[in-house]
């Protein structure tokens, strides 16, 4: 019962540290990219108060302490026609700021696990707690469904693309958007209540591999 309450623990607070990242870097690129909307609401900071939003919490406890759900910071306000570069190329940029960031915690803290000797047991679980956390957030993170980053990163790739085609699907996707957040809920409610689990039949090779490199 002690080991349980304590890997819940720990999740919670690398889950913690993980969104306080990838938002702080939504509104760091977004502010290098010319639009100073995060900065000046104070979202250009690690601090997780800063970043919290109640419902998300809410959803972040209950995950940790019932293995199965969805939490989430909240939204870094963005206004697409102060960034430097196209609007959709813009928000693209934007968006995978967050998963790259955590990619880049995840690697950070997989550093002292691979080259350092043992470590102290709480370290070494919080470090692997971080790498497993932040990898995983940022593969989800990336699945292309509004409100998720990897909407506005498919937008932006094709925006990329001047041609009727790619045009013509941002159109489509656009009308998509509405319908995103729940058709993203019902693929993971199926995943909860059934035991079939699209997403995670989709996001696991990448994630494994990741680990993989990342913790060898």
């Amino acid at each position: 019962m002690a080991n349980q309450l304590s890997s819940m623990v720990l999740f919670l607070v690398a889950l913690v540290i993980s969104i306080s990242v990838h938002e702080c870097a939504h509104a760091w690129s977004a502010y290098e990219l010319g639009d100073p909307t995060a900065r000046r609401l104070g979202r250009l900071t690690l601090n997780p108060i800063a970043h919290l939003d109640p419902l998300g919490a809410l959803m972040i406890l209950f995950m940790a302490f019932s293995g199965w759900g969805i939490g989430w910071g909240k939204p870094v306000p963005v206004n697409p026609y102060n960034l430097r570069t196209d609007p959709r190329v813009g928000m693209g940029l934007t968006s995978v700021a967050g998963p790259f960031s955590n990619l880049a915690l995840a690697a950070l803290c997989a550093i002292p696990l691979r080259l350092v000797g043992p470590l102290p047991g709480l370290v070494s679980a919080l470090l692997w707690t971080l790498v497993f956390t932040n990898v995983s957030l940022a593969i989800f993170n990336l699945i292309p469904l509004p409100p998720l980053d990897g909407f506005n990163v498919l937008q932006g790739l094709l925006a990329t693309f001047r041609t009727r085609w790619a045009y013509e699907w941002g159109l489509r996707l656009d009308r998509l958007a509405p319908y995103g957040p729940a058709l993203l809920i019902g693929l993971l409610s199926l995943g909860w209540f059934t035991g079939l689990n699209p997403i995670g039949l989709i996001l696991g090779p990448p994630t494994r591999a990741i680990l993989r490199v990342l913790l060898g």
